[in-house]
């Protein structure tokens, strides 16, 4: 295999400036640039990534953790298609992804800042760490260029991105207003997330808009799961005084509510409306098909990836936190009520 040398001797010139010319150094002539690049080809040399990396200083690669509190892995439906849209931008610009595990021995003792420099990433993207993680002082402050998804991450090269969640909230309970219920219950998030948080202001700003009751028995906690949703919507239905309509904080959360809603004998839309959070792609699936608020996911994973190239990019820049717009996608779980 060919090196740097073989292509300086050749072309009469130092191994300094064969690595000038292929790292695109613009002190370096003209003729000699077409010169080493003709001898490259012709010699069939390919650069080595860690060498190159090395004499840059960049290694073209982003490091990301996610870390998941359902243990659902990659397998989460929000995170993939948020992933799959950073990815395609990423590779692009010529960025490889590395993804941090979680259960490594020593993860409790590395903070994200200590794990990133020792795989000499450019750049960090964070999914589903929790605003409470004590590593993420270290990391704001830390000069290494990093996005969030849903965690407001603030720093001097750090910033976050998050769908418009008390727009959306207030959204949902507007519809279930304007579709006359006054009744109407909320399935919150227990991990306290941004989302999960927003949502919920949310949905009492728009409760207390259209002078609705906000009764506690009837904002119940739980995580985004469909189990979690299944065991909220059960412990509601005891209740002699039912809601006409529930908002669930997430998809997952609203088709587990909905099986719970048809073990009670109970038909969905005519007895109790459901609406969710994100419209998921599982959502072809269900019957009868879920109102919700849609998430742009493929928007959020393109912005956040173009936000942290900017970061990467070591040219002045102010980052600020860049909100996402949601809709309103009406199905058939919520009824008019007469």
């Amino acid at each position: 295999m060919p090196t740097i040398y073989d292509i300086a001797k050749k072309a009469g010139v130092s191994a300094a400036t064969v690595s000038k010319v292929l790292n695109g150094r613009a002190d370096v002539g003209a003729k000699t640039i077409e010169k080493v690049k003709r001898i490259t080809e012709e010699l069939g040399y390919q650069p080595n990534s860690l060498a190159r990396g090395l004499a840059t200083k960049k290694s073209k690669t982003i490091g990301v953790f996610f870390q998941d509190h359902l243990n659902s892995g990659f397998r989460h439906p929000f995170l993939q298609d948020i992933l799959a849209s950073f990815k395609d931008v990423i590779g692009e610009h010529g960025y490889d992804l590395i993804f941090f595990a979680n259960n490594q021995p020593n993860n409790q003792a590395l903070s994200f800042e200590e794990r990133a420099k020792d795989r000499n990433v450019d750049g960090l993207f964070l999914l589903g760490v929790p605003r409470t993680d004590p590593k993420l002082a270290s990391l704001i402050k830390s000069e290494i260029p990093c996005i969030s998804i849903d965690l407001d991450l603030m720093g001097p090269r750090a910033s976050y991105l998050s769908s418009d969640n008390i727009a959306g909230a207030i959204m949902a309970v507007d519809y279930l207003v304007e579709m006359g219920h006054r009744d109407i219950a909320y399935i919150s998030d227990v991990f306290a997330t941004k989302p999960g948080h927003d949502r919920l202001i949310g949905f009492k700003t728009a409760m207390e808009k259209h002078g609705l009751p906000i009764l506690s028995k009837w904002i119940l906690a739980s995580d985004f799961s469909e189990q979690g949703g299944y065991q909220s919507t059960k412990k509601l239905l005891e209740s002699k005084h039912l809601p006409t309509a529930l908002f669930c904080a997430g998809d997952m959360m609203a088709i587990g509510a909905m099986q719970a809603i048809r073990e009670k004998k109970l038909k969905i839309g005519e007895d109790i409306s459901v609406i969710g959070f994100d419209d998921i792609n599982l959502l072809k699936y269900i019957a009868p098909r879920l109102t919700t608020i849609k998430q742009k996911k493929d928007v959020m994973g393109q912005l956040a990836a173009k936000e942290l190239l900017k970061l990467m990019n070591g040219s002045p820049y102010f980052p600020t936190p860049v909100t996402v717009s949601v809709e309103l996608v009406v199905r058939d779980t919520v009824v008019k009520r007469a």
